[in-house]
């Protein structure tokens, strides 16, 4: 790997701690998870994650580069754009037959242009409100603890301390206990704070009582098919005959 990587011009990059959780003290562990970027002028740092519970754990790799990741505050949705109303407004936000003598005149008219096709979108597209976060942030002294969770694990990850194990399944038990008090506190005011008056009891009644629709088994040649792996065997059974 060393030699290919050379050879394309690559670096090899690492985490200091180990990406995996050895639960037999006898064996060692090891770092599995490695990154190799080509032509990348930004340093590059790798940390060890320890938020999950599985025995691998992610890396987060770390850039000098920042890009934004968010979301307009308005999504447009331009399948229930109103075309006749937008042609009609970029009828009116646009002059007539512009004449353009010189390269100055053009790039204006382009930027309105630009600026008249915006407005008429945001005229003629319906906005979607953006949802609500339907998962409230923990409270922060659990939020405390899982921290304090996550440092004595990747401390025992290192040293393989008994003690340090044992604190870190008093802690997990610890956390579990409060997330499920907390989303039952949670649940319990939610249901006191429904009323007719407003139909929120009656849209919560609805919500809990909808039934889902049981997907109905398939017949086939062999008898009737329930489960998913049987319907997916049928209908490729039927494909292979039919072509």
């Amino acid at each position: 790997m060393r030699d290919d990587a050379d050879k394309n011009s690559c670096l090899i990059h690492g985490p200091n701690t180990p990406t995996t959780v050895q639960y037999n003290t006898s064996t060692t562990p090891d770092v599995l998870d490695i990154v190799i970027p080509r032509d990348l002028v930004f340093p590059v740092q790798l940390t060890t994650c320890s938020a999950l519970s599985s025995d691998h754990l992610p890396i987060l790799i770390d850039t000098q580069y920042r890009s934004s990741f968010h979301s307009p505050s308005d999504r447009p949705d331009l399948r229930k754009t109103d075309w006749p109303k937008f042609q009609a407004c970029l009828e009116v936000g646009l002059p007539p037959n512009p004449h353009l003598p010189n390269e100055g005149v053009i790039d204006e008219c382009v930027n309105e242009l630009t600026s008249a096709i915006s407005k008429a979108l945001a005229d003629c597209i319906p906005k979607c409100r953006l949802r609500a976060d339907p998962w409230p942030p923990l409270p922060a002294h659990i939020q405390d603890e899982i921290r304090l969770k996550n440092r004595l694990r990747k401390q025992w990850q290192i040293t393989r301390d008994s003690a340090l194990k044992a604190e870190v399944n008093r802690l997990q038990r610890s956390v579990t206990a409060q997330v499920n008090e907390w989303r039952n506190d949670r649940w319990s005011n939610t249901l006191e704070s429904l009323d007719p008056e407003d139909q929120s009891l009656w849209k919560m009644t609805r919500r809990m009582m909808r039934i889902p629709t049981p997907s109905p088994p398939l017949v086939t040649p062999g008898g009737l098919a329930f489960s998913d792996s049987e319907k997916a065997e049928a209908l490729s059974d039927s494909l292979d005959a039919q072509f």
